[in-house]
């Protein structure tokens, strides 16, 4: 499944992408359901997953995101 949104962290905007499966998997984020995600804010890669870290999220409104997102999805 493909999810996409935006979330409010602060007075930011972070626009996520997220591919997720039922099922755990070993591709996924710590060993979850979220395969791929991508996060950006105003343009600008924030973060994404393709199987692995290609950027990894290093801001407050990143890893903020990423763990409502975790909560959500993994």
């Amino acid at each position: 499944m493909h999810s996409e949104g935006t979330i409010k962290i602060g007075g930011c905007i972070i626009h996520y992408w997220v591919k997720h499966f039922e099922e755990s998997s070993v591709y996924g984020i710590d060993e979850g359901r979220i395969s791929k995600l991508t996060l950006k804010q105003e343009g600008e890669f924030l973060a994404n997953f393709d199987r692995g870290w290609d950027i990894v999220p290093e801001t407050y409104e990143a890893k903020a995101a990423l763990a409502i997102l975790m909560k959500e999805y993994n």
